[in-house]
């Protein structure tokens, strides 16, 4: 009689075994000091008895808020440790935007790096949250992690988790104004890096993180997998392109993960030409296609891109456009990995020839398994064969290239974030000043897309650019604060009433 056994693919396993593989290479470097794998297993299995110690047992929800830091994957491997389902949120967000996704996600215990504290204290009382934890310095009604870490009794071995099992959930913005989030289960994470091992595996050697690791391209297109592998992570709090330039050469950096936007401020630093940058084999990057003037001036330094497409929902890639190829297809996305597919279909979900234009559908164990207690959003993007609908226009060639056309939801791309219009247009609606108001993305130089209001005002009534920032900034996040705007006299619409925002492109795009 044989009987199959399966793998344990758990994050917090993967890591502790690594750990044990490779114990003396170096994993994590943060400003200045280093983690070796064995000190890095330590620090994880310290970090999960102290989440246990404060109750936290499978199935629940720790947060994460803060620039990036070595804590965040700490917190990230420790529940997976647990089985517990880690929660990372975006610091640029504001307290009530913190409060929905916390709430939402019913997180029970949260860490904090100090910058943060004071968003989430004014926050407090609105919290479910029952446990608050400082990342770095000690402070009044909080606990101080470090104390917590030394006084903790390394836990001896992980949960085993099964590959359906929510390894985080990762919030996207929502449409209607309300972030939904995706769950990720550990196989989702897993597929993903056999996908990227199977493709152009340019993970070796070391790696720069520097673009966000609560964005999924920050923390799946290159972190994790390096770490499984035993390569070495060079972290940075936040992108700065002299602070990039400068480890790349220090650290001999090989590879890293960023939005164009990055790697055109890296090019328009006064350093880029006497940086060395002959250890690069790969820029991997994500969230806008590459200029081609982009692709040909790190091409002369002999600097290839890996480029792709995904969302958090595919945890990422849903294709993968080899460096070689960059100037053969230039403005695609490449192709679907090995173990995901990609079809494009009508609005009656039946696939479309070569050629034509549709919406951009994937299906693969990369698919998220949900949405967190969204079912009616879920059976929306997921179909009943378990395609994920992505809501992006885009087509196949004859050699089943990916190239996107558009969006569905109208989303605006600036510096590698998303904005959703209709969650910018709904604050903006409250203006005294506003009759009516259109959000667009229009093209930007620096940030690939700047967020556009289109506003018709009050009779009598003036409204500027800055008046309007002020306004919304006490609701949004600064990165969806319009950077233009337009006064109109009428919005035009449709015969159903509906405002035609390609129209608004023609008119404003010059």
């Amino acid at each position: 009689m044989s009987h199959t056994q399966s793998a344990d693919i758990g994050l917090g396993r993967a890591i502790l075994r690594r750990a044990a593989i490779s114990p003396t290479q170096p994993a994590l470097t943060f400003e200045g000091n280093t983690q070796s794998f064995a000190e890095l297993g330590d620090r994880i299995r310290r970090m999960a008895s102290v989440l246990r110690a404060g109750g936290i047992c499978a199935g629940d929800r720790v947060g994460y808020i803060g620039l990036n830091h070595p804590v965040f994957l700490e917190m990230l491997y420790a529940c997976g440790c647990l089985g517990a389902v880690f929660v990372p949120l975006n610091f640029r967000l504001t307290g009530p935007e913190i409060r929905f996704i916390a709430n939402d996600a019913g997180i029970s215990a949260i860490v904090v790096d100090d910058m943060l504290r004071p968003t989430i204290d004014e926050e407090r009382d609105n919290l479910q949250c029952t446990r608050f934890i400082t990342a770095e310095a000690d402070a009044d009604n909080w606990e101080a992690l470090e104390p917590l870490m030394a006084a903790a009794q390394p836990i001896a071995v992980s949960e085993k988790v099964d590959a359906d099992d929510v390894a985080f959930i990762m919030y996207t913005s929502g449409t209607t104004g309300l972030p939904k989030g995706a769950m990720l289960t550990h196989g989702n994470l897993f597929w993903n890096s056999i996908n990227v091992c199977f493709g152009e595996d340019s993970v070796s050697g070391t790696t720069l993180t520097c673009a966000p690791l609560f964005h999924i391209g920050g923390l799946n297109v290159t972190t994790l997998l390096s770490l499984a592998k035993g390569v070495e992570v060079v972290l940075l709090r936040s992108f700065d392109a002299a602070q990039v330039l400068a480890l790349i050469e220090k650290h001999r950096v090989t590879t890293m993960f960023g939005a164009p936007t990055m790697f055109l401020m890296m090019v328009q630093h006064e350093n880029f030409s006497t940086t060395d940058l002959s250890s690069i084999t790969t820029l991997t990057c994500g969230g806008a296609p590459v200029p081609v003037p982009l692709i040909k001036t790190y091409g002369e330094r002999g600097i290839n891109f890996c480029q792709g497409y995904g969302l958090t929902e595919t945890a990422p890639f849903a294709s993968l456009l080899a460096s070689d190829l960059a100037m053969v297809k230039v403005g695609s996305a490449g192709k679907a990995p090995m173990f995901t597919e990609v079809r494009i279909v009508d609005k009656e979900n039946n696939p479309v020839a070569a050629g034509v234009h549709g919406e951009v559908c994937i299906k693969g164990p990369n698919v998220m398994k949900g949405y967190w207690n969204r079912e009616d959003a879920t059976a929306e993007a997921i179909d009943s064969q378990g395609w994920f609908h992505s809501g992006d226009i885009g087509y196949l060639d004859d050699e089943d290239f990916l190239f996107l056309c558009d969006r569905v939801k109208d989303m605006v791309i600036t510096g590698g974030e998303n904005v959703y219009p209709a969650e910018v247009e709904s604050v903006l609606y409250g203006h005294p000043s506003i009759i009516e108001v259109a959000v667009i993305g229009l093209p930007d130089a620096k940030w690939g897309e700047a967020v556009t209001a289109i506003a018709v005002l009050e009779e009598g009534m003036e409204l500027t650019l800055e008046d309007l920032r002020d306004f919304a900034g006490e609701s949004l996040a600064r990165y969806k604060l319009p950077s233009q705007l337009h006064i109109i006299d009428v919005l035009p619409r449709n015969p159903a009433g509906k405002v035609q925002k390609f129209k608004l492109k023609e008119t404003f795009d010059v």
